[in-house]
């Protein structure tokens, strides 16, 4: 470190970039071998050459971490790495901008809209923006293509999202019934629920490790927050799988919805505990931090009494049960979608919205009819 900053001093005008800064200044924990720790000396000299850090000897310090809730606060005082930028992930705009410059790398075709690629991208980095491109590339050159279209974005998008297709995996007839009937369920019950993002596709196509089929739906734009019921329906969606089982297998449902479940659970437990959503358990949080693996704030966890664990319990529960009777309510009003649904994902193992009028959002089918 000492060495660092004497060559610096000898090249200024120069710049330091320290990359990964986490893995050098960790928050120090105080115990009885703390002070002969190689990391902690490092970081104490580094804290001693900040100290003696002369903003006009032409030497500028810069540093990047994913984990800033774990730096040891010594570095974040006024003196030392005090200013924080923060590059969050890039909104539609930047996104759009990163694929403007990505785009030029490759032989895309007129119809490769950045606009609409951006909209189907929400929370990709830049990285994931490169790979979607490389991905899309792939693609077309696997078809022998000349250009790089539209289709060949929105293939490597579930690729990307939903894992590679596993066309070697063979399905027995039930197995995909079962799981046309499950996927089918997702899809109507978020096609019939405002404030939901929107079906882009239905397939019955094994991908990934263990996913037997899938239900894609892309937000049409960022979102940075979500409502009281917009968090409902989000669980009902989720259920609608199950619900769907229950539904035409009387009750005998399948072990498919094993990540359904998972995903609806932390979603119910969050709104309870993270969110103060529920009535009964308060507008309060029991969630722990984010900084918990800090050992200096472990103990600032607030807890729970038994009653009150319970009282969450119940509150969860009731969120995924009043999710699984609405998915149940809708599935029984469109049965007769449903059914017609699952004949023709049979017949073609991937459906999209522009396929099958019931998976656009209900709210545009009664504008169409209106305007009809």
């Amino acid at each position: 470190m000492r060495d660092l900053f004497e060559q610096a001093k000898k090249a200024a005008p120069c710049i330091i970039f320290i990359d990964e800064l986490d893995a050098l200044g960790r928050s120090r924990v105080p115990n009885a071998f703390s002070g002969h720790d190689e990391k902690e000396q490092t970081l104490n000299q580094l804290l001693a050459e900040l100290d003696g850090f002369d903003p006009r000897a032409g030497v500028i310090l810069l540093a990047a971490t994913n984990r800033p809730e774990i730096l040891d606060p010594a570095l974040l005082r006024a003196g030392r790495f005090d200013r924080q930028v923060l590059v969050d992930r890039p909104d539609k705009s930047g996104r759009q901008a990163i694929l403007e410059v990505h785009i030029k790398k490759i032989k895309a075709d007129d119809d490769a809209d950045l606009d609409k690629i951006a909209s189907l991208t929400p929370g990709f980095t830049g990285a994931d923006i490169a790979n979607l491109i490389n991905e899309a590339t792939i693609v077309a050159t696997r078809r022998n293509a000349d250009h790089v279209t539209f289709n060949d974005f929105t293939a490597a998008l579930e690729r990307i999202v939903a894992g590679i297709e596993k066309k070697s995996r063979t399905l027995s007839q039930e197995e995909r019934r079962r799981t046309a009937y499950h996927e089918m369920g997702h899809a109507l019950v978020a096609a019939s629920l405002p404030g939901v993002d929107p079906v882009q596709k239905v397939s019955i196509i094994p991908r990934g490790v263990g996913a037997l089929g899938y239900t894609m739906q892309r937000p049409t734009q960022d979102r940075f927050l979500l409502t009281v019921s917009e968090l409902r329906n989000r669980i009902a969606v989720l259920m609608g799988g199950r619900a769907s089982e229950r539904l035409i297998f009387d009750g005998d449902v399948s072990t498919g919805a094993a990540d359904d479940l998972q995903r609806a659970t932390e979603i119910a437990i969050e709104m309870v505990t993270k969110y103060g959503m529920d009535a009964k358990v308060g507008q309060r949080t029991y969630a722990p931090r984010p900084q918990t693996f800090i050992p200096a704030i472990q103990d600032a966890v607030v807890s729970a009494t038994e009653e009150t664990g319970r009282e969450i319990d119940l509150a969860v529960r009731q969120l995924i049960e009043a999710g699984a009777s609405c998915a149940r309510e809708i599935l029984e009003r469109r049965r007769a979608e449903l059914e017609a649904g699952v004949q023709l994902l049979l017949k073609q193992e991937t459906l999209t919205a522009e396929q099958f009028a019931p998976l656009r959002p209900l709210v545009a089918n009664n504008e169409a009819q209106a305007a009809a």
